[in-house]
């Protein structure tokens, strides 16, 4: 064991995660010549094409060191804040951490919550300035940032280029000397964290986990401790850039387990391996529990394929451990599910994900939050209100909150003044402002989750040019003016596009959907209205002309009457039309309504 080390990499977003992996296995020699490629641990297309790392990947390395054969785990990480669920699920399977900040952008939010996680789980911190070849690079002013931030000396920032391999040999050497050894009995009672699990189609379910205390063999007997289940080991190995089995795995090892399960449920990440016959006492804990910011239902687009629907999610959970979902129906759509996710990003790429690993068309309603209704009759236990057509009647109603976050934005002090404006526009407070640099200012506000749900992150990077990083953690619920907006459409309203929101906004952003709707539904044989109401009061109307036949065209002079006596059969026609057509939306239009301000 003292010639293992288990380590991630955290950063801010796009400050070169995924380069120095590919440049930390270049000079291991982890990957031969034919192998190499960019981004090499980011394996699904979408991660490649958007450039960031979705979800985090563990790969082996060998490094000689002193004359010492050294094994290095490296659990790469994303950097994006809808994934720090799986930043907090690596670092609880590491004793170090490579802090990666850039050397042209400096500090930035996500850098510091990623820090504070790694902290709180005691991991050794070896900061890296990355980018330093950058003709925009900063060196001497971001060593300084660096040395506030973590209180190190300056000899212990590691200069380095991804890019150009510049000081990958002394982040190893850092990783050997600095990262402690992971600390295990090898004759204890097997005790193993999994910390991430992969859908196999041909060999069922693989997990990926530490091994803490004991040792595990091929053919063993194990159990997971959350589900009591008891599983023979078909297959152990370690994970390199494919697969090596192995006969025998030890304390202080991170390898993949094949036993054949094939239900999604009975791999729960977070769980503990045991041995049936000798069992572990306690439980591992320290696994921050997933918390979804923000609720959204997903809808087949063809009802008959709800079933294959449901698989889909399951299979995808068990790649992604931070979606939630559970089944619900709507009048408009039919059967589908109510899903949790991390954040707007997480929803989009969920979507994707759906269409192309699982060619999946899915219909996404209006994303939205979690809020606590509480009534008159029982005005202290509350309703947890997942979805507006859950909301209590507000003749019953006593009060609504909702969560507010913290939130932290890192800026140049230029943009001070747009960023207030947003975020007072978003109902936001401010609490704290401070210089980190005569240039470089944290601001830190309160503000409504719903607020943010929508296009806060665009519009932040909008005002501040790129610059603003944005960062938050829940603060808990406030008392709040809330109602809920209805969308009729023919007089029939449409659940899926019922929206719960404060009451000073309601006018504005009922008639924004009504006049984007307008656009976007086809023109029908007759006028369909498009109406936003509260309750029983209506608060905008667009209407959708009707596509009209010119029922005149055959009338050429004559008296005005003949035209009339047309036109009156024609308007009964479509009087009748109207009662019993049915309106189709298209998907476009529940997209549109997140983006309002376009």
């Amino acid at each position: 064991m003292k010639f293992i080390r288990n380590f991630c990499i955290i950063a801010h977003i796009d400050h070169g995660k995924s380069t120095l992996a590919d440049r930390l296995l270049d000079f291991t020699g982890s990957v031969s010549e034919r192998e190499k490629k960019d981004q090499l641990l980011d394996n699904m297309d979408l991660e490649r094409e958007r450039g960031i790392t979705i979800k985090s990947h563990a790969i082996q390395m060998e490094y000689k060191h002193n004359g010492n054969l050294y094994i290095l785990n490296l659990i790469d990480t994303p950097g994006h804040v809808d994934f720090s669920y799986e930043v907090s699920r690596s670092i609880a399977a590491c004793e170090g951490a490579l802090l990666v900040v850039d050397a042209a952008q400096s500090i930035q939010a996500q850098t510091i919550s990623n820090l504070y996680l790694a902290l709180e789980n005691d991991l050794e911190i070896i900061p890296v300035l990355n980018k330093v070849d950058l003709p925009s690079a900063n060196p001497e002013e971001v060593t300084d940032d660096i040395i506030d931030l973590l209180g190190c000396k300056k000899e212990e920032v590691i200069p380095a280029s991804a890019k150009t391999g510049l000081g990958i040999d002394m982040i190893l050497k850092a990783i050997i000397d600095k990262v402690p050894f992971p600390k295990g009995e090898l004759n204890a009672p097997l005790q193993a964290l999994i910390f991430d699990s992969v859908f196999n189609p041909f060999r069922g379910i693989e997990t990926y986990f530490k091994i803490l205390n004991g040792q595990i063999k091929k053919g063993q007997k194990i159990q997971f401790m959350a589900t009591k289940k008891s599983y023979s080991v078909d297959e152990i190995g370690c994970l390199k850039l494919v697969q090596e089995p192995k006969n025998i795995l030890k304390a202080g090892d991170v390898g993949y387990l094949i036993t054949g399960i094939k239900d999604a449920k009975e791999v729960k990440v977070g769980d503990t391996i045991t041995c049936p016959h000798s069992p572990t006492s306690k439980q591992i804990e320290g696994f921050e529990e997933v918390k979804p910011m923000v609720f959204a239902g997903i809808y087949p687009i063809d009802t008959d394929d709800y079933e294959e629907l449901r698989s889909s999610m399951e299979k995808l959970q068990l790649n992604d451990a931070s979606l939630v979902f559970f089944p619900e129906s709507s009048a408009a759509l039919g059967f589908g599910f109510r899903c949790g996710f991390l954040g707007m990003l997480h929803l989009e790429i969920i979507q994707e994900r759906l269409e192309r690993e699982f060619n999946m068309s899915v219909i996404t309603t209006v994303p939205n939050v979690s809020y606590h209704a509480f009534t008159k009759k029982d005005p202290n236990t509350f309703t947890l209100v997942n979805n507006p057509s859950d909301l209590p009647d507000p003749s019953f109603l006593d009060r609504v909150e909702e969560p507010y976050i913290k939130a932290s934005i890192i800026t140049k002090s230029e943009f001070i003044g747009n960023i207030m404006t947003l975020c007072i526009e978003k109902r936001g407070v401010i609490t704290n402002q401070t210089y980190l640099t005569p240039e470089r200012v944290e601001l830190n506000f309160d503000l409504p989750l719903s607020e943010i749900v929508f296009d806060f992150y665009d519009r932040l990077k909008t005002v501040s040019k790129g610059y603003a990083s944005f960062d938050y953690s829940p603060s808990g619920m406030k008392n709040s003016k809330l109602v809920k907006v209805d969308i009729l459409l023919n007089g029939n309203s449409v659940d899926a596009l019922s929206a719960l929101i404060h009451s000073d906004n309601a006018y504005k952003i009922g008639k924004k959907i009504c006049e984007k709707l307008q656009k976007l539904i086809p023109r029908q044989q007759f006028d369909i209205p498009v109406q936003a109401a509260i309750g029983a009061k209506i608060i905008s109307r667009e209407t959708i002309k009707a596509v009209r036949k010119d029922v005149t065209a055959k009338c050429y002079g004559g008296d005005i009457t003949r035209k009339r006596k047309l036109l009156e059969r024609q308007k009964k026609g479509k009087k009748k039309m109207r009662q019993i057509g049915s309106v189709e939306i298209p998907q476009e239009a529940f997209m549109a309504v997140l983006k309002l301000n376009d």
